[in-house]
């Protein structure tokens, strides 16, 4: 499977940002060092606003939530959403398509089941975590 370019779900990377164990982290760390992370200005804000929540401040300290959001917005390749892409009932969803599709990524990680139900789109694989870890794995002979 082809990974060059991949979207990260805001779901995925709030994982990532709250425990460096399990597979939303290991996709983090694997489109860090092998693959263009592509994201909107969108995306950051949401994840941002999303991280920001109160229950997530036992979890990341504003100094960590900072750093995090600074590392992902310098890493990603920012994309300009139009807002025209309507496919999902949840406008959340649909900027991730249109990131996905205007970024030409080959695929979305997430972990949201209304995108994964969609698998692919537009020649967009749209995977989990695991799966996307599988498919790395077994692509690299592993």
């Amino acid at each position: 499977m082809k990974a060059d370019r991949v979207v990260l779900d805001t779901n995925v990377l709030i994982s990532a940002a709250l425990s460096s164990l399990g597979k939303p982290f290991a996709s983090l760390a694997w489109v860090r060092e092998n693959a263009v992370l592509v994201s909107s200005k969108q995306l950051i804000e949401e994840l941002s606003t999303r991280l920001a929540r109160p229950k997530f401040k036992a979890y990341l300290d504003p100094a960590e939530l900072a750093e995090f959001l600074a590392a992902i917005s310098e890493k990603a390749e920012i994309v300009d959403l139009t807002g025209e892409l309507k496919v999902c009932r949840d406008p959340d969803d649909d900027r991730v398509l249109e990131t996905a599709t205007t970024g030409q990524a080959d695929c979305i990680v997430t972990g949201d089941q209304d995108l994964l139900v969609l698998d692919p789109f537009r020649n967009i694989r749209i995977l989990t975590p695991a799966t996307f870890l599988e498919a790395i794995a077994a692509e690299n002979g592993g």
